[in-house]
């Protein structure tokens, strides 16, 4: 353990330099604070730059040009054999990644945002200790946690080596067949990659459908897709043992009641993630994390000690980088004293399968939980002329509204640049905008944004390229 000797003072301390601690950073200093940034890592960005979204997202839209460019023979167009260079996507991966960091510091070095790198804890609620930093602590006025998350791992019954989803990333190896824990997101768009790359992929979820977060309607048009790319897609089935062999990882997987052993060339384990709360020294303040780790905080970012805030995954609320970013504007804004709350309506979720799933707001699923009445409002992407040029007809737009006022509460969409076409949805719901807005809002044409007026049609019952419902005799 290396601890330097030097104690520095600071209006704001900000520990962690992901897309919450950086963008809290630039907006505090913006708004004329003295900042001070303190990432253990040696990169900044968090995880979601160095090994999470920005790298995996780099991946995927590769893997999926080469799908593209396979599938466009039915067009008329024919490529010789595509081929993936390992060692050439990984430089083009890690070149992203650098570009962006480096911008980050160019950013906060413009700022005038001081950055220490070392391991942060608290003394007490004005006061932070550093290990393996040249600076040994840290007096603060206001200070904001934005820690991030952890990979959640197998028991430590299991433990070997088996890959998280940031080892995954650096594709160590391509191996024949690749076992995915997990069908969450991060499970699914990391299992298409490899699948892309040539192993044959099987997905272990332990619930009964995949993205338990998002509507059945849409997760079923992926579903459909994903599963002629896997090799197998096992519900409601779970690992009972792992085993190391000579050739890869011996198995047990229990599924629809029987036990059966399987052997994979590589794991890859995806089974969610966690508050990095457990070693912050928060003993030695007011702050009580819940059973899962995440910090309590009201509309103001503000924990139980008035001038710490919490933001990001450490956070209530979904592990989302853009959510982290919104809190950390709120926070800055409320530390010099202006008028802000995180009182956003709608928090958009995306992911990067093939077809891609988005939705805001409220889901259907949700609704039914808590006894809402709603208006539902679906259109194909099959009627859209423009999904038709492309070739990629498999997918629906759907507004959920509220029954008497038309309000837009919340919008759902699967198929091809979902996760560009929500901004629209969730851009509607944070406005109070109605399906009358959504309609009267002339979209191009041909473009897939016009299957979200098309959608609102329907739910107001005026459909234009489909036929309307039936009426009662």
């Amino acid at each position: 353990m290396v601890m330097g000797s030097l104690r520095q003072e600071t209006e704001v301390a900000i520990i962690g330099a992901g897309p919450g601690g950086y963008v809290a950073a630039l907006r505090a200093a913006d708004l004329g604070k003295e900042v001070l940034l303190i990432e253990e890592r040696e990169r900044l960005g968090g995880v979601c730059l160095i090994e999470g979204c920005i790298p995996s997202k780099t991946l995927i839209n590769a893997v999926e040009l080469a799908e593209a460019a396979r599938a466009a023979k039915r067009m008329g167009l024919t490529f010789s054999d595509v081929k993936i260079d390992k060692d050439a996507l990984l430089k083009w991966s890690d070149s992203v990644v650098e570009a962006l960091t480096g911008g980050i510091g160019t950013l906060l070095e413009r700022r005038g945002v001081e950055v220490i790198h070392g391991r942060a804890r608290f003394i007490d609620n004005h006061s932070l200790a550093l290990e393996e930093s040249e600076v040994s602590g840290v007096d603060f006025q206001h200070c904001i946690i934005a820690t991030g998350s952890r990979i959640n791992e197998l028991p430590a019954a299991y433990e070997m080596p088996v890959w998280s989803s940031a080892e995954a990333l650096r594709i160590p190896q391509i191996p024949e067949s690749l076992l995915v824990v997990g069908g969450g997101y991060i499970g699914l768009e990391m299992g298409l990659v490899y699948a892309g790359l040539g192993s044959k992929v099987t997905v272990v979820e332990f619930f009964p459908h995949l993205l338990m977060g998002a509507d059945h309607d849409l997760v079923d048009i992926m579903f459909k897709s994903v599963s002629k790319r896997f090799e197998a897609l096992l519900l409601e089935s779970k690992v009972v043992g792992v085993e190391k062999t000579a050739n890869g990882f011996a198995v047990g997987i229990e599924h629809a009641g029987e036990t059966r052993t399987e052997e994979y060339g590589q794991v890859l384990v995806a089974i969610g993630r966690r508050p990095n709360t457990d070693d912050l020294g928060l003993e030695n303040t007011k702050i009580f994390p819940n059973e899962h780790g995440v910090i309590p905080v009201n509309e103001e970012m503000r924990t139980t000690e008035p001038n710490i805030y919490a933001i990001g995954d450490v956070a209530p609320g979904p592990m989302l980088a853009h959510k982290a970013s919104r809190e950390a504007k709120v926070a800055a804004e409320i530390i010099a004293e202006h008028k802000s709350a995180f009182d956003n309506r709608a928090i958009p979720a995306v992911v990067f399968t093939d077809p891609e799933i988005a939705w805001s707001g409220l889901t259907e699923r949700e609704a039914e939980t808590r006894g809402i009445q709603i208006n539902v409002g679906r259109f194909p992407l099959s009627a859209l002329g423009r999904a038709r040029t492309l070739g990629r007809t498999s997918g629906l737009v759907k507004i959920i509204s509220e029954p008497d006022s038309n309000l837009v509460l919340g919008v759902g969409m699967v198929g091809p640049q979902a996760s560009e076409l929500i901004a629209e949805g969730t851009l509607a719901i944070e406005m109070g905008a109605t399906l009358e807005d959504l309609m009267v809002t002339i979209h191009p044409h041909p473009t897939l944004s016009e299957a979200i007026m098309e959608a609102a049609e329907v739910a107001a019952g005026e459909p234009t390229h489909i036929p309307p419902p039936r009426k009662k005799s």
